[in-house]
């Protein structure tokens, strides 16, 4: 990874992609999470932008959490990535604003379920679950919404480990951040 940027952006929306030129879409939709490799990290919302400048591609990509260990090999494989499709290119990492779950898009979400990881909640949904034990989260295996808190963390620390009481299957459900 070549820098480290800390903007401050003019407006912080629940769509924090800034642009990314059309050429380079599928390229980046190709590179998966290194933690959940069903997921690409343009469904993860951790590409913020990428344009060709003067024959180079400028990447910018926010991490799931500032210490995230997976940077840099996500940035690795964006380099390999857009190399094997003819561009060299230089990746930022942005660290404001910070990423959020509320950036996983539709086909993410569906995604981390059909892998057998609940999807976030909204914020207060999520708080809940997680303090109040309610039962909401959806058992990504057979659909209940039968389903208990086991542990406030699961395979990391960004998940919670349920289980469902139907099925009886554990799964992890990935933790909302705001």
């Amino acid at each position: 990874m070549s820098k480290t940027k800390n903007i401050p952006r003019p407006s912080e929306s629940s769509s924090p992609l800034e642009k990314v030129d059309g050429a380079l879409i599928e390229i980046l939709s190709s590179v998966s999470d290194p933690e959940i490799p069903v997921l690409s990290i343009m469904d993860m919302g951790v590409v913020r932008s990428a344009i060709i400048v003067d024959g180079i591609v400028k990447v910018e990509i926010t991490p799931t959490y500032s210490g995230c260990p997976a940077m840099d090999v996500i940035g690795d494989d964006i380099k390999k990535a857009l190399k094997e499709a003819g561009y060299d290119s230089e990746i930022d990492l942005i660290l404001h604003p910070a990423w959020t779950t509320d950036w996983i898009t539709p086909r993410g979400r569906q995604a981390l379920e059909n892998y057998g990881i609940a999807a976030p909640l909204d914020a207060d949904a999520d708080k809940a679950v997680l303090l109040n034990g309610k039962q909401i989260v959806k058992c990504p295996q057979c659909g209940s919404k039968n389903t208990r808190l086991v542990s406030q963390f699961g395979s990391t620390a960004c998940k919670a480990q349920f289980q469902c009481e139907d099925c009886q299957e554990p799964f992890d459900y990935f933790k909302c951040l705001k």
